[in-house]
């Protein structure tokens, strides 16, 4: 009976670290598109950039940015010692994630007319951060909102000092 017990509680760690590994694939690159989308789009569009613009920066984040970042990650699971299939798997999630995220931005801004660009894009990036925050609290098995509120927070000032950044340049 006991043995068994013990291996209940094995699988069901087991299943607990199979999830959380699963979100922290696709957490790291999901924040950094989501952040730095809002954060460009909010920052570019304080001075005045065009379309043309905005779209070619959400790229270069969602390209060569997400490159070294994804070429980052390996190298320090690497120097973890990670099982270099789980190090490839990380690292090829990290840059789905991030280059999906950051092309959800950039239709946003080929989509919709330049005065509903940056409300839009917070509103949507918060959407996405917020589940984002709620699903990792929740496999945490920490408390969901303050979680959410955390991080929704830190995207707020993110945004307010690429503004800020913008305005001090003009």
């Amino acid at each position: 009976m006991e043995t068994s017990g013990k291996i209940e509680c094995r699988l069901q760690f087991s299943h607990a670290a199979m999830t959380m590994r699963k979100i922290g694939r696709i957490s790291f690159g999901g924040t950094a598109a989501i952040v730095t989308s809002m954060a460009l789009i909010t920052g570019l569009n304080a001075v005045g950039t065009g379309k043309a613009t905005l779209i070619t920066a959400l790229l270069i984040a969602a390209l060569a940015d997400n490159i070294t970042d994804s070429l980052s990650i390996h190298i320090y699971q690497e120097s973890q010692r990670l099982d270099e299939r789980e190090a490839f798997i990380g690292t090829l999630s990290n840059f789905t994630t991030r280059l999906l995220g950051s092309l959800s931005f950039v239709i946003i801004v080929v989509v919709f007319p330049p005065h509903v660009v940056v409300p839009g894009s917070i509103i949507w990036g918060m959407l996405l951060l917020g589940v984002l925050s709620y699903l990792l609290a929740r496999d945490r098995n920490v408390g969901v909102l303050s979680e959410v509120i955390k991080h929704l927070v830190v995207a707020a000032a993110v945004i307010i000092i690429s503004k800020g950044i913008a305005y001090f340049l003009i």
